[in-house]
């Protein structure tokens, strides 16, 4: 399986140019991806400089046939004519797609800090062999306080899910809201995390579980053992971000380890801020 997360900056790369058509390419070069993590996707947001406001969840859709698209919408208000405003995360997957979830985050007070609500997208896909869990998300970046909830949150959804996947006695009731349906642990959770390897908060995903849950490993330090990480954001826009670092990282639990096959960040677009992180798996 070719799993592809990206920070799409709603499409918009280093020349001010939003082209998500360039997105999608730039994808398939790095892959042939089964499934695509991409945050930062906008819907009538016409003043994101570069955008007129189109709906960028259909659009990716158009440009990607065959592939069942996701929403995991964040923000959402009103506009001005009454329409919606959305802003989210979504999954792109050509897997079969067995259950969807749509986790709000906490976002907790934090006077005089910019904020905007965050949301985890889960899906639930069935590769050749197994199911597997992809998340994707996207954390705050000003407040430390909100995205420290936000890892809090992220764990225990991880947990909850574990718990589910050891839950084989709840009565079966087909056909109804209250059908059974596999929710496993093993589990792939993409992201724009919004803190670098050495912070705190990436040694705490993968923190043990004292309830037997498989804890979360880096698969880049799966892959790659103590090389370091390689830069995700500021290759290319200086403007924003005055050095290159790390803040895309790619966890899976313990159990998929061993199915590494690949992981490796791309280094030569500038598509956006962000540079897109391959993961292939042998599932």
């Amino acid at each position: 399986m070719n799993l592809i997360t990206w920070n799409i900056q709603w499409g918009r790369g280093c020349d001010g140019r939003v082209d998500l058509k360039r997105i999608v390419d730039h994808a398939f070069a790095l892959a042939d991806a089964d499934v695509l993590c991409f945050q930062e996707v906008a819907r009538n947001y016409p003043d994101l400089a570069g955008s007129v406001g189109e709906d960028q969840f259909a659009a990716l859709a158009g440009l990607l046939p065959g592939y069942r698209c996701i929403e995991g919408v964040a923000t959402d208000v009103r506009a001005p004519d009454g329409t919606r405003r959305q802003f989210g995360n979504a999954i792109y997957s050509r897997l079969p797609v067995q259950q969807i979830f749509r986790h709000l985050l906490p976002w907790p007070a934090d006077p005089r800090i910019p904020g905007m609500q965050r949301c985890a997208l889960e899906a639930v896909l069935q590769t050749k062999t197994r199911l597997i869990r992809v998340t994707t998300t996207h954390l705050e970046y000003y407040s430390k306080k909100q995205r420290a909830a936000q890892v809090e949150r992220l764990r225990e959804l991880h947990a909850e899910a574990a718990g589910h996947d050891r839950d084989q006695e709840r009565p079966e009731k087909a056909g109804s809201p209250f059908e059974v349906h596999p929710r496993p642990q093993s589990s792939v959770l993409t992201a724009d995390f919004n803190y670098r390897p050495e912070d705190p908060l990436h040694t705490r995903m993968m923190a043990p579980f004292a309830d037997g849950t498989p804890a979360y490993r880096d698969a880049w330090q799966v892959r790659h053992a103590d090389r370091p990480h390689e830069p995700t954001l500021g290759v290319f826009d200086r403007k924003q971000w005055p050095e290159p670092f790390c803040c895309d990282f790619i966890y899976l639990s313990e159990d998929l380890a061993p199915s590494v096959r690949e992981v490796a960040v791309d280094l030569k677009t500038d598509a956006s801020d962000h540079q897109p992180v391959l993961l292939q798996i042998e599932i």
